[in-house]
């Protein structure tokens, strides 16, 4: 006789059902490859939750924060990967699903895949645009060396340095340039030469390595340090064939450190010879000018004028007077036909005078306003009148008048 059923509550069986999932090897730890879709990034808690898909099937899949934190690249929606992790179930929802602890782009590195995300990322915000690069200074008083202390990368810098320009002062701060503490301290080493102003301009590099050992130098930290830096930055990492993201952000490139001290500082050698050039062409002139010059006070010492000033005087003295005679003769025949312009001028007035008039016999009459009486309809009978002669004036009564009619 068959005993009686099992009776389980969901809890119980979703349990169940769990413990079977986590005790199959098989799934403990699996590896899947497919394509992400439906990618969330739960920016409060750090956890990403994806599904991966092929051709036929899917399966939803979730990367806790520890484990999303030590991915090199961003997941994204379209992107082929291959996910390490564990299959199990999710007793809430009774719905398993894979527990991802690692990922890797399928077909491409993640440290290349990162590597170019954070350069699309930057380039997009005009970090390396050329606008904003600063230029380095002529003759630097400091130079900041940002590099590891027992690498061949600092003997190369501080060697070239003393050889071409002594007079600077190097400034060297020892940090990591490999592994997961050195982007943190390429970036306080950054912050401090600014924020003690130390130095003029700062080198930054290393010698050369693999990608993983170049890779604090594709940080985003250390890449937003460099470009925030106020002092001008010049990014010395690897071989001539290496690029890194502090390279398009940095303001100058280097193919090398040794390079980079070459460009952070004039050659001394050059300067000399320069300045040396530059001294015998001045000498030069300055010769030239003063041979110019004593030719220039010989001719006057032995110019006439130098030797016989008071001949020169003389003959001045002659050329005012002979203006002078000349002004008064101009004046003279001015002033003398002034005066017969007047004359004339006189004469004519005085030929058309009311009184050369009366000289030759004539009178004017006024009336009792003393106006002239040129009309006989303008007085009356019986009325006084003034009549002016050359001689005086007569005082008459009109007695009868007589006008002229055509």
């Amino acid at each position: 006789m068959t005993g009686s059923p099992v009776i389980l509550s969901v809890t119980q069986l979703n349990t169940y059902i769990k413990s079977k999932f986590d005790g199959d090897e098989n799934l403990t730890n699996a590896f899947v490859c497919g394509e992400i879709s439906n990618f969330t990034n739960h920016y409060k808690s750090g956890h990403l939750y994806l599904s991966l898909k092929d051709d036929k099937c899917l399966i939803k899949a979730v990367m806790f924060a520890q484990s999303a934190r030590r991915l090199r690249f961003m997941p994204q929606d379209g992107m082929k990967i291959i996910a390490r992790g564990r299959v199990s179930v999710y007793e809430a929802t009774g719905q398993y699903q894979l527990y991802i602890e690692d990922m890797q782009p399928d077909g491409l590195g993640a440290l290349n895949l990162a590597f170019e995300q954070l350069k699309a990322k930057l380039e997009a915000e005009g970090m390396f645009a050329g606008e904003r690069k600063k230029l380095l200074p002529k003759f630097p008083k400091r130079i900041g060396v940002i590099t590891s202390p027992t690498g061949a990368a600092v003997h190369d810098i501080t060697t070239i340095l003393g050889r071409r320009y002594p007079l600077a002062e190097v400034v060297f701060c020892p940090v990591l340039v490999q592994g997961n503490g050195a982007a943190p301290q390429i970036v306080d080493a950054l912050e401090r030469f600014n924020r003690l102003n130390c130095a003029d301009v700062i080198i930054l590099g290393r010698g050369g390595g693999s990608l993983e050992d170049l890779w604090p130098f594709n940080e985003e930290s250390v890449a937003r340090a460099v470009a925030a830096s106020g002092i001008p930055v010049i990014s010395a990492v690897g071989h001539e064939t290496d690029f890194t993201i502090c390279d398009f952000v940095a303001d100058l490139r280097a193919p090398t450190p040794s390079a980079a001290a070459e460009l952070a500082v004039p050659d001394s050698a050059e300067l000399k010879y320069t300045i040396s050039y530059d001294a015998s062409l001045l000498k030069q002139y300055i010769t030239i000018k003063l041979t110019d010059l004593k030719q220039q006070i010989n001719r006057l010492t032995t110019s006439y004028s130098f030797r016989k000033p008071q001949d020169l005087i003389e003959l001045q003295r002659i050329k005012t007077d002979q203006l002078s005679a000349k002004l008064a003769s101009c004046m003279q025949q001015r002033i003398a036909g002034a005066k017969a312009e007047f004359v004339s001028v006189s004469g004519r007035l005085n030929a058309l005078s009311p009184l050369a008039t009366l000289s030759r016999g004539y009178s004017i009459a006024y009336d009792k306003n003393d106006h002239i009486i040129s009309e006989v309809s303008k007085v009356r009978v019986g009325e006084q009148i003034t009549v002016l002669l050359d001689s005086g004036r007569l005082g008459c009564v009109i007695n009868s008048k007589e006008e002229k009619h055509e």
